[in-house]
């Protein structure tokens, strides 16, 4: 088969490309992102937009751009006729647009105990979005798509990102969708980094964001294990410089770097608790573990991707293109959850503590709450009897209510952070 055919079936046509497919139903178009990615899902209530055309480019922060960029994404729940009560949730390194599933024949989320009816991200109450990230595998642009101008893999030619490009991404997803204002945005890790760069970059648009288990910079360690992995992927005879694709690909490397990214976001007790010093089959169980999640990454996840993204968690700095760290901090207006995770060794609770210090030094209303779990880093994907009260609680204040007619400017939240602005720091 060549790039593309068509065929007719009983109730729509279907061209078909190397892992996509244009459904045409009732005359409604619902495209979804070529990739030359083998491991991308076609979920039956994936969506995708364009966001950026030749004529119009998508700039990035690092000074490129995208001629043409396409997100898929996934919704839950219902939008108000005001449009009030959007929750955008966004994912982590390795995550997708599906933190939850839809039905009971729908596959399981990475969040499915936090979203859904009756759950803290209540899809009975909100509408609740997720996108793949910019530089993605799983239906958003990124490396293993088509370059406009080859029709060929982008490959290693996909321009450097960073999480902020991936806010951006997301900001015109929504303009697309006619949303102007977000009730709350959250993510835990990278996903957590976008929800404090929305707050960031785009002031008073999101009403409150939550960012579980994440700094507001990369810190030398974290950059350091990323470093250990993306060389683990790139000294894979099988990388092929990037120009893998339509071959095994770097099985090897990226299973190698998934390990070392497994041993960051356990902690020692969880590990002596899940293996102690157990042996199967002539090794270790911590091993066989290790070996386990890379085989599985390697089936689910772009190499290429991997390496971008790992950059982009690098290039992570709340301040970057501002006077300062303190004067980027100081432009949000949201209200701001941090989440910390006791025993997380690749951002450390302490990192969560200090950047709600400094946020409160700057009068921005923020709060800190810690889950205290062995689980380490991963605990953002685990602990969710810990995480439910906690977001539940915070997620209650923020509940949104807009009147016909009632002014924005003049919503309770806004008007709690004028006035938290307003109020001295020794205030009682």
């Amino acid at each position: 088969m060549g790039f593309y055919s068509l065929r007719r079936g009983p109730d729509k046509y279907e061209i078909s490309l190397p892992a996509f497919i244009i459904k045409i139903c009732g005359g409604m178009p619902m495209p979804v992102s070529p990739t030359f990615f083998p491991g991308f899902k076609n979920r039956p209530l994936l969506k995708s937009v364009q966001v950026a055309a030749p004529e119009q480019p998508f700039r990035l922060t690092t000074g490129g751009q995208l001629s043409e960029v396409t997100v898929a994404y996934e919704t839950y729940g219902t939008l108000s006729p005001e449009k009030n009560n959007v929750i955008l949730v966004v994912h982590a390194l390795t995550g997708d647009s599906h933190p939850a599933a839809h039905n009971e024949q729908d596959e399981e989320g990475w969040w499915d105990l936090l979203v859904g009816p009756g759950r803290p991200l209540d899809s009975e109450r909100f509408f609740i979005i997720c996108s793949n990230v910019l530089g993605g595998c799983q239906g958003t642009t990124g490396p293993a798509s088509p370059d406009p101008a080859t029709g060929q893999p982008y490959g290693m030619q996909f321009p450097a990102i960073t999480v902020r490009d991936m806010v951006n991404v997301q900001k015109a997803l929504l303009e697309q969708l006619g949303i102007n204002h977000l009730a709350l945005v959250i993510g835990g890790s990278m996903g957590g980094m976008q929800a404090l760069e929305w707050a960031v970059s785009y002031p008073g648009f999101a009403d409150a964001v939550v960012a579980i288990a994440a700094p507001g910079y990369a810190s030398p360690q974290s950059i350091a294990y990323n470093r250990v992995g993306r060389q683990a992927v790139m000294l894979d005879p099988d990388w092929q410089q990037g120009n893998y694709y339509g071959g095994p690909g770097p099985a090897r490397g990226l299973s190698i770097a998934r390990a070392v990214g497994m041993i960051t976001y356990q902690s020692e007790q969880s590990m002596t608790n899940k293996f102690a010093r157990k042996m199967r089959d002539g090794q270790f169980e911590v091993e066989n573990y290790l070996d386990h999640q890379g085989q599985r990454l390697a089936e689910r996840f772009d190499a290429n991707s991997y390496l971008y993204l790992l950059r982009a968690l690098d290039l992570y700095d709340l301040g970057h293109g501002y006077a300062s760290y303190k004067a980027a901090l100081a432009r949000i207006e949201a209200r701001v959850l941090v989440v910390g995770v006791t025993s997380d060794i690749l951002y450390p609770a302490q990192q969560q503590i200090e950047l709600v210090q400094t946020l409160k030094s700057l009068g921005v209303r923020a709060e800190y709450a810690e889950v205290d779990s062995p689980h380490g880093h991963d605990g953002f994907l685990i602990d969710f009897d810990l995480l439910r009260p906690i977001l539940t609680d915070f997620i209650a204040t923020v509940t949104p209510v807009r009147f016909p007619g009632f002014p924005a400017a003049f919503r309770a939240t806004r008007m709690a952070y004028f006035g938290a602005r307003l109020l001295p720091e020794n205030y009682p």
